[in-house]
């Protein structure tokens, strides 16, 4: 059975998890989230490199040790070290850090307090009242963890897009091989960009004969077969993904495009305007009786009810159909508008590669610009930077900036925003850079008025630039914060500053209702790849994919202008 990236990073990320209860050295922990970033970020399988004899130690942060351990995965799906810890701690405990809110150092209290290993002693203790009298929990904490563990029971498993996307890369790659095959193609949620998605559809246009469908269910992934047709398939994969696979015709190959792909919102929209020109749109084509008058192209089925071509990520029922009608579809941002990247990390905090490194692969990616925004001091976990050491920092750019050409390097710093709003990083330093990006990454649980006051407060400073993840979320794994953040995007228009959408793809923060919101109000968003290792920077295209479900357009954002208009704008937020 195949072991792909995210197999191996998950593992690394258990072994970190693990090592964090213990309490283990922090360079050790360190260390593995590295790895994990490193696996998450690369373009191609760890499987397919190490078959071509490729050495794993020049990735970035993967030593000997590392490398032998992910040639072990590759072997048998393990490896010996987890193996080790479970024996030491319960590997239960890893379900109680899906909870948000609990990181390491509150579930190793829960485990060594309350003997707590599993989901369902959590609930209990949790319903007894025993969980809040624990020191850093509290009873609201304790009524968060009810609600959490109760929404996992109800609601539907869903995965990241960039891990549906993992999946399905090669799943596609093994079908368009499949002798008889024409078109395949991924329709679906996972189409319009959402970024969350529950399954995968697919859709193939075939010779007769192909043996597509056999072929399909005896995939290696597949634990499953829940159905086998000759037109229709459906199987369950080893992560618990569901995948449909459907065989259509070429000339209703558009139809099927079209109906497969648009939310229920949106299909409902365009059959009835359909239907108020007498037609009959269904995945099968546009019929006028029994008469096929389009539908092998999705520009043929929109032009049937005289629209333009709507992008996918668009296709939701929320307005484009009406902006499509009155000519007002906007001109979506696209990943080759990006002139530069605004939130990038090195090996001086939690990243996996130096100064030079990271320029040096922006450079490749074509970028005029980089900016640096290590961490500042308070977030101790990620060996955030002191005054002394950013100042050193900012010396290294400088130099850096005369020998290097073709890329202008910014410097900048990724500065915690405090509980009261103030800046963990003093003004004689701040002053230096070109940029000061604002995070929060304590006191997520403050009230909204709280929250929001704290984050205005931070904005105001004089040398704040741009709010990183404005809404703290991450998905799957800790909710958003309770905070106003429609009154924060009205707040960086009348301050000048700029809002992220960070494209790590756990984040995707702007969400895409409020890149709407933040394009509406006219604030600036800047697409960043949050980039912790080289290889991360292609994470801009889950960024991208956001952005445009998000109804954004080049001159939305902030890093699609020049080298000199963003010095200007950033200057502008420095004055």
């Amino acid at each position: 059975m195949a072991v792909h990236n995210e197999d191996i990073a998950r593992q690394f990320e258990e072994i970190a998890d693990l090592l964090e209860i213990q309490e283990a050295n922090p360079f050790r922990v360190r260390a593995y989230r590295n790895a994990a970033r490193t696996v998450r970020g690369l373009g191609h399988e760890l499987s397919e490199l190490v078959a071509r004899g490729a050495d794993l130690t020049a990735l970035p942060g993967i030593g000997k040790d590392l490398a032998a351990k992910i040639e072990e995965m590759l072997q048998t799906g393990a490896t010996h070290a987890l193996k080790v810890l479970h024996r030491e701690l319960p590997a239960s405990l890893e379900d109680l850090l899906h909870i948000p809110g609990l990181g390491p150092r509150k579930v190793k209290a829960l485990y060594d307090e309350l003997g707590i290993k599993t989901l369902a002693q959590l609930e209990k203790a949790a319903r007894a009242g025993r969980v809040r009298d624990l020191a850093g929990f509290g009873a609201r904490t304790e009524e968060k963890i009810l609600e959490s563990i109760a929404s996992q029971r109800t609601t539907e498993k869903r995965f990241l897009y960039s891990r549906a996307r993992q999946v399905a890369e090669p799943l596609l790659a093994y079908l368009k091989k499949i002798k008889g095959v024409h078109e395949v193609v991924l329709a679906g949620s996972f189409r319009r960009g959402r970024e969350t998605v529950g399954d995968l559809d697919i859709l193939v246009t075939m010779e007769s004969g192909s043996p597509v469908m056999e072929r399909f269910t005896a995939y290696e992934d597949v634990v499953e077969v829940v159905s086998r047709g000759s037109t229709r398939s459906t199987v369950i994969l080893r992560d618990g993904l569901q995948v449909d696979l459907r065989a259509v015709e070429p000339d209703c190959f558009g139809a099927a495009l079209h109906y497969f792909t648009g939310s229920k919102a949106h299909n409902i929209q365009i059959r009835r305007m359909g239907q108020g020109r007498g037609l009959k749109i269904n995945e099968y084509g546009v019929f006028r009786g029994d008469e096929r008058i389009a539908g092998k192209t999705e520009k043929s089925v929109f032009r049937s009810v005289g629209l333009p071509f709507i992008p996918p990520p668009l296709r939701e029922g929320r307005g484009e159909i009406d902006a499509a009608h009155g000519g007002k579809l906007p001109k979506l941002v696209e990943l080759s508008d990006l002139r530069g990247d605004l939130h990038v990390h090195t090996d001086a905090t939690d990243g996996s590669a130096s100064l030079e490194q990271m320029v040096r692969a922006a450079r490749k990616r074509g970028f005029d610009y980089v900016a640096i925004t290590d961490h500042t001091q308070h977030l101790t976990i990620a060996h955030g930077m002191t005054p002394d050491r950013l100042a050193q920092q900012i010396d290294a750019i400088d130099r850096l900036n005369e020998s290097v050409h073709g890329i202008a390097v910014l410097k900048g710093v990724e500065v915690d925003i405090l509980e009261d709003g103030s800046l963990d990083m003093p003004d004689s330093i701040l002053q230096r850079l070109d940029l000061v990006i604002g995070a929060v990454h304590s006191h997520f649980g403050l009230s909204r008025a709280k929250q929001t006051d704290r984050i205005r407060r931070a904005m105001d400073h004089p040398y704040f630039s741009l709010l990183a993840h404005p809404s703290g979320r991450l998905l799957q794994e800790r909710a958003a914060m309770d905070v106003d953040l429609e009154r924060l995007i009205r707040h960086a228009v009348e301050r000048g500053c700029f809002l992220e959408l960070n494209a790590q793809p756990q984040r995707l923060d702007l969400d895409d209702s409020q890149c709407r919101v933040a394009r509406e109000a006219g604030a600036l968003v800047s697409i960043n790849s949050d980039a912790h290792s080289e290889a991360q920077f292609s994470d801009l295209e889950f960024g991208i994919n956001q952005a445009q479900r998000g109804w954004l357009e080049k001159g939305d954002v902030l890093n699609t202008r020049s080298l000199g208009a963003v010095r200007k704008l950033l200057r502008g937020t420095m004055d």
